[in-house]
């Protein structure tokens, strides 16, 4: 089943202060807590779901990383792996939380009582997910995409109020405005009133008297946008980026769904990615490894670079450009990646009579023949390469 979005879950905005998540997450937690619902499954899942979106919303690190990247943000060792389940947490992690919401210490329940104002419900529109591809040179750079998306608008005809003009609205019958209807029943507790979202305006406390004739009065019709979205540079494949407000409308001039968009990497001829860094392999041919000199290299940016050789060049050997890699996503992480280039030696595969005449002088020399301290250099190299650090 997927994953809701945090702040649906926990039925408050984008914009909403700490304290109006601490007094959402409170109530759920009042609501769905498995000593008032015991042997209730859905309501234990429910708890957990409620603690997993306070634990990242009330966090100001953890909520700017999912406001910008959704359930992939970028979180320690893990890289983009998401936040993390509700399985993440042991019941206990969800009771030492009650201190800081409830007050007190552990799972107490004290001032559990109600009051303050019920604001209106609000709809949120759902969120639209695109994928991208991207090339290495974009990732290095960051870059900007368009695209053109059929999605639910906000109807032109009623401006999203959902009523016919001149209609409007008018105070719900059922909760009379409150947007809740009240239940009062016996508990363990002593008697306990529980809230439930109003079957007849849906939370809103009004409904229209005349529905708008375009849209039926949700407030919404499907229309087309072109929306530009920013893609951050130092990204990589997995990873999604969030675009809040440019998803669905919300029925009713609710709260706009978000945009995820899905990275993905184009291959590349050239590099290959590690992380940060990049790595380029130079073919030298024999003479150029044997005796030294420069040769060009490409870069990310399209230049040349020029580097170079020493005499006596052995293949495998790696040289290291400091700052010519990919940048950290912005945020997460820091500096420049290195392009690495990794030293190869072209070996023809046909020869010439005189060529082959040169290789035969060549190979009686002794200066031809590997000394011990190459081979321990390059055994150690091959070593290095499999080993696990």
């Amino acid at each position: 089943m997927a994953k809701r979005d945090y702040y649906e879950v926990l039925g408050v905005s984008k914009t909403a202060s700490e304290d109006e998540i601490k007094r959402a997450y409170r109530k759920l937690a009042i609501k769905y807590h498995p000593d008032r619902n015991p042997g209730d499954k859905t309501a234990e899942e429910k708890f957990k779901e409620a603690a997993e979106a306070y634990d990242v919303l009330h966090d100001p690190q953890k909520r700017q990383q999912y406001d910008q990247f959704g359930f992939n943000g970028p979180m320690g060792d893990g890289g983009f792996g998401g936040f993390g389940g509700a399985g993440g947490f042991s019941m206990d992690d969800i009771f030492s939380m009650f201190g800081d919401v409830f007050g007190g210490h552990g799972g107490g329940f004290s001032g559990f009582g109600g009051g303050g104002h019920r604001q209106p419900a609000r709809y949120r529109g759902s969120d639209l997910r695109l994928k991208v591809k991207l090339t290495l040179q974009e990732v290095a750079t960051g870059v900007t995409k368009k695209f053109k998306l059929r999605k639910d608008v906000t109807c032109q005809h009623c401006h999203g109020t959902g009523a016919e003009n001149g209609s409007g609205k008018e105070t719900c019958p059922n909760c009379h405005g409150s947007g809740v209807e009240v239940r009062t029943q016996q508990s363990i507790f002593g008697v306990v009133q529980t809230q439930t979202t109003c079957h007849v305006c849906g939370g809103e406390g009004t409904v229209i008297k005349d529905k708008c004739h375009e849209c039926g009065g949700t407030g919404i019709t499907k229309g087309e946008e072109v929306v530009e979205i920013n893609i951050p540079a130092g990204v990589a494949e997995g990873m999604v980026v969030n675009v809040p407000g440019k998803g669905n409308a919300g029925k009713h001039n609710g709260i706009p769904g978000d945009i995820q968009v899905y990275i993905e990497e184009e291959e590349n001829s050239t590099f290959v990615r590690d992380g940060q860094n990049i790595i380029y392999n130079l073919l030298l041919d024999i003479p150029t490894a044997a005796l030294g000199g420069s040769v060009e290299i490409p870069t990310l940016s399209g230049s040349k670079l020029k580097i170079n050789i020493e005499p006596g060049t052995q293949p495998g050997k790696t040289l290291r450009l400091r700052g010519k890699g990919l940048p950290a996503v912005k945020g997460y992480g820091t500096g420049v990646g290195d392009l690495i280039v990794h030293v190869s030696v072209y070996i023809p595969q046909t020869l010439s009579r005189s060529e082959k005449e040169t290789l035969e002088k060549l190979r009686e020399s002794d200066n031809f023949k590997s000394d011990a301290s190459t081979k321990q250099t390059i055994f150690q190299k091959f070593k290095n390469y499999f080993s696990k650090e």
